[in-house]
């Protein structure tokens, strides 16, 4: 039949899916019902993954009887939790993990600056105090770990500064 130039007719077992839409765009087209996360689309209310490329498992689950109650509950409570995914809750980096690690840097730094062994840091009474009077203090790992992860970059640091006056 091709090669008379007569195509056949298209084949009535296609799928109904959208194959070139995004979570993104379903949550345009749906509003503050949704939002995506890493790829995925969630229900704001319910806190679950719909599948995005079937607008009507969306439909369906907007219409659900399980959804309106959880839609009830959602909006008497005041507080809009969104679900994340895994990925994006562990690439998020908090205030506190930030400053966390500036202390230790602060503490690695003040101690080879007063010619201070990292060692001393180990003992119990420079523990108490750091925990007591010292703002994460108590995060600040023992001296192996300070010599391991925190001291080159310390040494780095200076020896770019060192460089730089050396200019």
């Amino acid at each position: 039949m091709e090669r008379f130039g007569v195509k056949s007719a298209p084949s009535r077992n296609r799928s109904k899916t959208a194959l070139y839409v995004t979570p993104q765009d379903r949550v345009t087209e749906f509003g503050s019902e949704l939002h995506e996360d890493g790829g995925k689309l969630f229900c704001t209310s319910c806190n679950v993954v719909l599948n995005h490329v079937r607008k009507s498992a969306i439909n369906d689950h907007l219409k659900s009887k399980t959804h309106t109650k959880r839609k009830a509950e959602f909006e008497e409570q005041n507080v809009r939790k969104k679900q994340r995914t895994l990925t994006a809750s562990l690439q998020c980096n908090s205030t506190a993990q930030t400053e966390k690690t500036s202390v230790i840097q602060d503490f690695v730094k003040m101690c080879l600056e007063a010619n201070i062994p990292l060692e001393k840091a180990d003992h119990p009474s420079v523990r108490a105090f750091l925990s007591r009077y010292v703002k994460n203090g108590s995060s600040i790992p023992k001296s192996d770990q300070l010599r391991k992860a925190y001291l080159p970059d310390g040494y780095d640091n200076e020896n770019q500064l060192i460089n730089t006056e050396d200019r």
